[in-house]
């Protein structure tokens, strides 16, 4: 992921690390690009290790930002992260 995870971005990369992830081709979602977090994004991450639990997968995800970290914690779903 590169960039801005925000409310007008998250709804698109859902699909795509979704799209991705109907292929097996995701085991990690390395964050270490994205710039910016609202809680849109972190809700798309949320979403993205739920979904992989759902079918029997584990998706580790690495590089955090700071900011999504803090957000993550405030909100108590940091240990949903990993």
């Amino acid at each position: 992921m590169n960039g801005v995870l925000s409310f007008d971005t998250a709804a698109a990369a859902l699909r795509a690390i979704q799209a991705a992830m109907a292929e097996n081709k995701v085991a990690q979602l390395d964050l270490a690009n994205v710039r910016y977090s609202d809680s849109a994004g972190l809700s798309c991450v949320l979403a993205v290790v739920a979904g992989a639990a759902r079918r029997g997968h584990a998706v580790q995800v690495i590089h955090m930002p700071a900011g999504m970290q803090v957000l993550a914690q405030v909100c108590e779903v940091d240990r949903l992260i990993g």
